[in-house]
């Protein structure tokens, strides 16, 4: 397995794997925010990147991530907003090297911190995040905004 920067080419198999996601947090996003988002992984002005993990030459995971300044460090810091595995990967390794590949990515574009969050009932992606991670007890509030 692989892991590397999501490209163009990969678009048929980021449909699959972004739909995948969507569903399994019973989201439905207007397929003009899903363009809107392929595009921005694509352009270099933005700080939103994606990577794909590669198996026997299928795109079996997708994540992005997001790099910002921080209040809290000189450097900024990588939030791992999307991760999604093929369930017909699950269990070999798929997330693991998503992680670690974006954490070297972090790593090398200078970033301090590494950090991202899940739903309280995914227990399945828990147990292995703590086995890459320390929860520290926040609490995520969120307030949808006009638009």
């Amino acid at each position: 397995m692989i892991v590397r920067p999501l490209e163009p080419s990969d678009r048929t198999a980021w449909n699959r794997l972004w739909g995948g996601y969507l569903a399994f947090y019973e989201t439905d996003l207007d397929p003009a925010v899903t363009n809107r988002t392929w595009a921005r992984l694509h352009d270099p002005a933005e700080p939103v990147h994606g990577l794909v993990a590669v198996r026997d030459r299928a795109v079996v995971g997708i994540t992005h991530h997001v790099f910002h300044r921080s209040t809290w460090s000189a450097g900024s810091y990588c939030y791992l907003e999307d991760l999604f595995t093929d369930p017909a990967a699950r269990g070999l390794g798929v997330a693991t090297a998503l992680i670690e590949a974006t954490a070297a990515t972090a790593t090398e574009a200078g970033a301090t911190k590494l950090y991202w969050q899940t739903h309280v009932g995914n227990t399945i992606a828990r147990h292995l995040y703590d086995q890459l991670a320390t929860h520290d007890g926040f609490i995520v509030y969120e307030r949808d905004l006009p638009t």
